[in-house]
Order: structure tokens, then sequence, then C-alpha cells
């Protein structure tokens, strides 16, 4: 029970930096980036090539970069370009997948088993002391950490606060002479260096990479928001981020109990819509329980 728990906890720390790119621009830009699918798999490819190159601790550092312009061209398409942002982010998402097999060299795969990565190097330094065998929960907290402490303090900054205001309402913003475009770009660039960062992390940490790496992440993000967000019900912004991350763990271990029932490989995508469902349905249902109960009992009478 314990190791399961342990691969949830992995697994759902590192998918949790996608959510928080998506509590960034869905909950608090109110733009729906449909291109996290690809971003993570950019993330994961660029990170994959720059550790294989040898410079394991610089694919951190080159995969967020190439999240950062993958955000920006999302953005720059959205509000320079008059594409609309569901079809700016199914267009991006699109255009990375040729991206990302250029970036593997014509390939679908990439092995990094013989690569020195940032887990195999924290490995290394605690190889003969108790936590030898959770360098991967210690990288992800700590890359979790950073990052939910980033954007706390991030969106009580005065471009934090245009951005969650132009999700509320951008006319107010606009005239109050701040350009919605540009709190557009920023927050998916910011965005954007999230998804790749935790797309990174779970190449390095899986000690390889395909093409469809990132399949279905924006489904599973937006079900670790939702599950998240019914899990922690609160205004203040440091309780919603920590649910976030609440939301993905719980993801993942509803995820990770269904791979333990031998459930083929197949139906995990079903799993993650029914969980999504479920998520977004639930609090729907929940409030209309009382006036089904009420009908029910003028039946009986």
């Amino acid at each position: 029970m314990l190791p399961l728990l342990q691969t949830a906890l992995e697994l759902g720390l590192i998918s949790s930096l996608t959510v928080l790119a998506l509590f960034l621009s869905y909950s608090m830009l109110n733009v729906c980036d449909l291109s996290t699918d690809g971003c993570f798999t950019l993330g994961a490819t660029v990170g994959a090539v720059v550790a294989i190159s040898g410079h394991p601790y610089l694919s951190i550092i080159a995969a967020m970069a190439a999240g950062v312009m993958s955000g920006f061209v999302t953005a720059f398409l959205q509000t320079k370009m008059g594409v609309d942002s569901l079809l700016a982010g199914i267009i991006m998402n699109t255009a990375l997948y040729s991206v990302n097999i250029g970036i593997m060299g014509g390939s679908s795969l990439l092995n990094m088993n013989k690569t020195p990565t940032v887990f195999s190097k924290l490995h290394s330094v605690f190889e003969k002391t108790p936590v030898a065998e959770t360098n991967k929960l210690i990288i992800a907290t700590t890359a979790v950490t950073a990052v939910a402490a980033f954007l706390y303090l991030f969106l009580k900054t005065r471009i934090g606060l245009a951005i969650r205001a132009t999700g509320n309402n951008p006319e107010m913003v606009r005239s109050s002479s701040i350009n919605p475009a540009t709190t557009t770009i920023v927050g998916l660039c910011v965005s954007g260096s999230f998804t790749a960062l935790s797309g990174c992390l779970l190449a390095q940490s899986q000690k390889s990479v395909n093409i469809d790496i990132g399949s279905g992440m924006v489904t599973i993000a937006l079900a670790s928001l939702l599950i998240g967000s019914t899990f922690i019900r609160s205004r203040r912004m440091g309780l919603r981020i920590a649910g976030t991350i609440v939301g993905a763990f719980v993801f993942r271990l509803v995820y990770t109990i269904a791979l333990r029932f031998n459930m083929p490989a197949y139906m995990l995508k079903l799993v993650s819509s029914v969980i999504v469902i479920l998520a977004i349905s639930g609090p729907y249902l929940k409030s209309r329980y009382p006036e089904l109960a009420r009908r029910l009992e003028k039946k009986k009478c």
C-alpha cells in the first residue's frame, strides 16, 4: 500500500505543475488553453534532448524556456492575430506535434536509460542514506513548492492582479489603461513554463519520452483542478493553490488504483473522462439533490 501511495504522490506532484498552469490560465485569466498537451510534450522532448547531451540541470531551464515560447505564440495568435482562444490552442497543439518530432530528430521515442537526470544525480548524493529511494519525491516536492510559492507571490504583484482582473472583466482593465493583450501574453507564458517543467520532470522520471507523453494532459489537469476546488472550497489564494495540488494527488491515486486492478491501458482515457464528468457534475447534482428528494417524497405521498 505504501509504494502505491508513494507512486501516486510522485506522479500527482509532477502533474500538479500542469494543474497550477491551468489554474493560472483557466481560473485566473479565464482562457481555456488547449495547447497544454503539446506544451507538455515540448517540455519533455526539449528536456530529454538537453539531458542526453549531458546537461541534466540545464534541461530544466531549457524546457521552461521552450514552454514560455509556446505560451507566447499561443497568446500572440489570440491577442494580435484575432484567433479565438480555443482555436489558437488547437492550432498550437497541432503545430507542436511536428515541432516535437523535429526536436526528437524525426523519431517518436527517446530512450534515456543511460542518461544522467536530475533524479539520478540526487539518488547518487543520497545513495547510502534512508531517503535514497525517495529522491523522486524530494525533487517533485521541491519543484511544486517553489512553483506554488512563486505563483502565490506572482498573483499578488501588480501584473498578477492585472491578470486576475483581466479574467474577471477585461473591459474594466482596458478602461484602467492596462492592456489586456499584455496580461494575456504574460499569463500564458508563465503558464507554459509550468506545463513544460511538468513534462520535463515526468520524462526524466520515466527515463523515456514518446510523442504521446502529453496526450490527455489537459483533461487530467482539468479534472485535478475541479477535484481540488471540491475538496478545498475557499476564496483565499493560498488555499486555492493548495487545492489544485491536492486534486492532482487524488486524481493520480484513483488512476494508480485503476492500474493495480489490471485495467487495460486503453481504458485509462475513459477513466480520465469519467473522473472529469464526476468532478464537473458532482456539485450540480449535489445542489439538485434537495429538489429531487422533495419530488420523491411527493410521489410517495
